[in-house]
């Protein structure tokens, strides 16, 4: 039995869409109380056997009264567990439960204030003599709650913001306790789990690493042999220390250089995980894959030809090792979610790479030891671990690389332009008291030339836009207000040092309704 299966006071999380759902699960897991995010009409039987403390129902874009508007079991009101519906979650469980469900008058999209009416249970310990603000997102409400439930809070504009039903310990909030905008939601949902559900707080990384290490040496035996593609990044990272950790030099790792990393990336790659005892193989392969690339400029294209050349050189790389039995890969929990396809769920931004792209030739069980973990948990396992912070804490990095940083074609000359760019920004921000703030931070190469003026000559080149956001999660983020005086020093040198560039931008869309990366 796995830790996971021996986590007591696990939560289920049914995804009826909402963008939000695996902000939900975040934090949740903050909160040190595991949690699955399964689809709304996951089979009972199923979630009988997850045997869950609590059952949360996520937000979603349809509209309950309609034909096809997606339903979960209502089986699982038999459960006789705590329910809490976040938005569409609450709008299910007033529709079934009898209430009436219509159009809003007056929608609500953004920031709202509510007006806390019962401080007894979901809301405990919000004042009932103030406005509180939360996130709201809706076009419809509960407008007559069923039988057994009051009112818990209403908003200024006359709207159920919240409902409850204490007998049955059934709980609704027509706003998002999840999203950083509601700035008391994470103590609402902490009165949900501690206080209704009554789970026990003991979700933590050093119990997960204790039994990680056990479940990796059951899973490949005392013989097995295990390959890992080491990326650099904080997962693939992580992931070979655990299983390092666990069976020694039975663990190869193979760096592959597509040569679109940051600059002198590759050659700081190989030497921090050589001195950190890996058997480590690395792999210059930056001509074979600017090559592949030569004339493609649409984003979804390149991510796919770097995929199938890793792969490529991957598999030639792990044949010449000998007889591997089990491959390993940094997946997590949030690919895992979104690499699953199922009826009215958020829609896939942009293609993975960490889920499902390995040839069936290969024959190679998977050894995924980070697959139940959110990007935060991967970091805090590093370091116990003992990684160093420069590994843990490196800013998130594209598996494309570059690739998706210079907009268009790539050629040598632009990515050697981006790359020396993309340095001086690093080392700007770095030196400055900002750096620990930024979430991620990078430079765009655009495919846009202005006329500028240097010395007395007219110059055509290229323009440069820079990104930097502060997130949690990378779910959602605002742009970083980076002070004018350390923008000044960024321009001036990038203009100045790297020959291509005569104009600086500097990008302040937030997410959404922007992604991080362009592409």
């Amino acid at each position: 039995m796995s830790f996971v299966d021996s986590v007591a006071g696990r939560v289920l999380i049914l995804d009826f869409g909402s963008q939000y759902t695996q902000l939900i699960a975040r934090r949740v897991r903050e909160q040190h109380v595991y949690c699955e995010v399964h689809p709304f009409d996951w089979d009972m039987e199923k979630i009988r056997q997850f045997n869950p403390k609590g059952l949360i129902l996520s937000g979603g874009p349809e509209t309950v009264t309609e034909e096809g508007a997606p339903v979960p079991d209502p089986a699982i009101l038999d459960l006789e567990i705590p329910i809490l519906g976040i938005c569409y979650g609450m709008q299910w469980l007033g529709h079934h439960l009898g209430g009436l469900v219509a159009p809003s008058a007056q929608r609500e999209y953004g920031r709202a204030d509510i007006e806390v009416l019962e401080t007894d249970s979901l809301l405990a310990g919000f004042p009932l003599a103030e406005l509180h603000p939360v996130w709201m997102s809706h076009g419809d409400q509960v407008k007559n709650l069923p039988e057994g439930f009051s009112v818990l809070a209403r908003s200024t504009d006359g709207v159920v913001a919240s409902m409850g039903d204490d007998a049955r310990s059934l709980y609704g909030v027509q706003f998002h306790p999840e999203v950083v905008h509601t700035p008391r939601g994470a103590e609402l949902l902490r009165n949900f789990l501690l206080n209704i559900c009554g789970v026990e707080a003991n979700w933590t990384m050093d119990t997960f690493v204790a039994d990680s290490l056990r479940s990796i040496q059951e899973q490949v035996g005392p013989n097995g042999r295990v390959v890992c593609g080491l990326s650099g990044g904080v997962d693939s990272a992580v992931a070979a220390a655990l299983i390092h950790r666990a069976i020694g030099s039975r663990l190869t790792c193979i760096f592959v250089d597509h040569g679109l990393m940051r600059k002198d990336e590759g050659a700081q790659v190989i030497d921090t995980f050589t001195k950190l005892g890996f058997n480590l193989i690395g792999v210059d392969a930056s001509e074979r894959f600017l090559a592949e690339l030569e004339g493609v400029d649409d984003p979804e294209q390149k991510r796919k030809i770097i995929g199938r050349v890793f792969i490529e050189v991957f598999e030639e790389e792990a044949q010449r090792i000998g007889t591997v039995d089990y491959l390993a890969q940094g997946t997590l929990y949030p690919d895992v979610i979104e690499s699953v396809s199922l009826r009215g769920p958020s829609h896939m931004i942009k293609s993975h790479h960490n889920v499902g792209g390995l040839p069936e030739r290969m024959r190679m069980e998977l050894v995924e030891p980070l697959r139940e973990l959110f990007k935060d948990e991967v970091r805090e396992v590093g370091r116990v671990l003992g990684l160093s912070d420069e590994v843990v804490d490196r800013k998130p990095f594209p598996g494309p690389g570059m690739a998706v940083r210079i907009l268009g074609e790539i050629t040598r000359e632009r990515l050697a332009v981006l790359q020396e760019a993309d340095a001086i920004y690093r080392q700007e921000l770095q030196l400055a008291p900002c750096w620990t703030e930024i979430w991620q931070c990078f430079a765009v190469l655009l495919p846009v030339r202005t006329v500028g003026v240097m010395g007395d000559q007219r110059t055509y080149e290229n323009v440069l836009a820079l990104r930097a956001v502060s997130s949690t999660d990378g779910m959602t983020a605002d742009w970083y207000p980076i002070p004018h005086d350390v923008l000044a020093r960024i321009s001036t040198r990038i203009i100045n040092e790297v020959r291509g560039i005569n104009r600086v931008t500097y990008d302040i869309s937030s997410k959404p309704p922007a992604t991080i990366e362009w592409e």
